[in-house]
């Protein structure tokens, strides 16, 4: 690839789009839906930012991975041999993604933040679970999550158990209107919060824009004149994105008529 065309080419953002979800209607649409915004950007992405909880549920075990999510990471893999640089940050639903991917699709996997310069623009990018403020309980459950000795404790246990409990906790903590996310709550917000005491901690390193998952909502929220904040909200009902092109960092939502 010549320096003109990557220098053309588009950075995309997304996030939560919690495939598998059992609470989610149709899940194969679902997953068309998706496939069908990953094919349609292939042309002009040097990148794409998958910024957690891509999957509602995984689990690697050492020799064994779950069913489910062909067409996905067929079009991942699509993305990545046609060039595209694909980087996956956990969440707290895909918290035990391992090496699977990293080695079958070539994804760049990312546990924690980022701050990438990207066409000449700072960049702090991670899903937002792990920043701000946390509560106790939560604080508890993904200290227990990220634990190596849970995990092989947890690797034990057959799946024929493990999955369906996993699936089934995740509607409950949903909730039953899983299709409305809680408002942003501007200036009180806990990533708003964040936000501002990072760039007052760090008055050496103030991103251009910092990007978040895990909320739901979508939001394009001004810092700053020189700062923002960006929720990508979620392919649960929104179909929402980001996309950069070097002056302008856009939220859209993804229509296939």
């Amino acid at each position: 690839m010549n320096q003109a065309s990557e220098d053309s080419k588009k950075v995309y953002f997304i996030s939560d789009l919690h495939l598998g979800a059992s609470y989610i209607p149709d899940r194969r649409e679902q997953e068309r839906r998706i496939c069908a915004f990953l094919d349609s950007i292939a042309a002009d992405a040097s990148d794409l930012y998958l910024l957690g909880d891509v999957l509602d549920y995984w689990f690697e075990y050492r020799t064994v991975v779950p069913r489910g999510y062909i067409r996905f990471f067929g079009a991942l893999a699509r993305l990545v041999d046609g060039g595209v640089r694909v980087h996956w940050f956990i969440g707290n639903h895909d918290i035990w993604l391992f090496d699977y991917l990293r080695d079958e699709i070539g994804i760049e996997v990312v546990d924690g933040y980022v701050e990438r310069e990207i066409k000449g623009k700072l960049f702090f990018m991670t899903h937002g679970d792990g920043v701000g403020r946390i509560k106790p309980m939560f604080r508890l459950l993904r200290n227990t999550f990220r634990c190596r000795v849970c995990q092989k404790l947890y690797a034990s246990i057959h799946p024929r158990w493990t999955i369906p409990f996993a699936h089934g906790w995740s509607k409950s903590s949903r909730g039953s209107d899983y299709s409305s996310p809680p408002p942003f709550e501007g200036e009180t917000e806990a990533l708003t919060c964040f936000c501002r005491s990072w760039l007052a901690g760090h008055p050496d390193r103030q991103p251009d824009y910092f990007v978040f998952g895990h909320r739901h909502a979508l939001v394009d929220y001004r810092l700053n004149k020189d700062s923002r904040m960006i929720i990508l909200g979620d392919w649960i009902s929104q179909d929402s994105y980001a996309v950069f092109d070097g002056d302008r960092l856009e939220l859209r939502c993804f229509s296939t008529n």
